[in-house]
């Protein structure tokens, strides 16, 4: 399990100081509500889902599970290509649950990561994002920013995506600052100290094998 090490504001500096593609900083966007699932007066479950977030499954579900997952974490590499695919199968197609993947940044890679991952909109944001971890050995092993965004502008292209799109997604200062943003008020809201953690209807747990979310998000159907 990775730490959570570096604060969203650091995020932030360092993409006005030294990232690769940051050319002027812009006004930090307005606060947004957190989305994860509430319940209401009476008991049931409302779901609010930001227009960030990339939904799976059944949006009227009464189970919700919030992922709080880095791009550079090989823990939630190995959990996106293992347990989550048996989860997709199981819970997520099959509608008895909805599932949102939401991105926590230790460093700029994850962020400029992000911004690829997303810049094929919803349509292709899970294909990437699949293609992102399940080449994470490569691109995040350098120490070279460069090296890094040129990784990810390949993975972009491997995705479909043509070299402008790429490069525009990468070089949306305003995308960075509102993703960022995002990420910092959802981490505090959750309490989120570490990479992979996961919010089942509010409550935190940590990573966990499959079994575990089976038997826990059965009880939770169930209940």
């Amino acid at each position: 399990m990775n730490k959570l090490t570096l604060p969203a504001i650091a995020v932030v500096a360092a993409l006005g100081a030294g990232a690769w593609w940051y050319s002027q900083q812009s006004p930090q966007p307005a606060p947004v509500a957190t989305a994860n699932a509430q319940s209401d007066a009476a008991g049931s479950q409302t779901h609010q889902i930001h227009p960030l977030d990339m939904p799976l499954g059944n949006p009227d579900a009464a189970v919700v599970v919030v992922e709080y997952s880095s791009y550079t974490c090989p823990h939630c590499a190995n959990f996106n290509q293992g347990a989550f695919q048996q989860i997709k199968d199981d819970f997520i197609d099959t509608g008895r649950i909805l599932y949102l993947k939401r991105e926590v940044y230790f460093d700029r890679y994850g962020l400029w990561a992000a911004m690829v991952a997303r810049c094929g909109g919803e349509a292709r944001f899970h294909g990437i994002l699949d293609l992102i971890y399940q080449q994470q050995q490569v691109w995040a092993a350098s120490n070279d920013p460069a090296q890094v965004a040129n990784s990810l502008r390949r993975i972009g292209l491997q995705a479909g995506l043509d070299s402008a799109q790429v490069e525009a997604c990468l070089t949306d200062s305003d995308k960075a600052l509102e993703l960022t943003e995002f990420y910092q008020q959802n981490a505090e809201a959750d309490n989120i100290r570490a990479t992979p953690t996961f919010m089942i209807n509010g409550q935190q747990y940590s990573n966990m094998p499959y079994s575990e979310f089976q038997r826990i998000l059965n009880e939770k159907l169930d209940g």
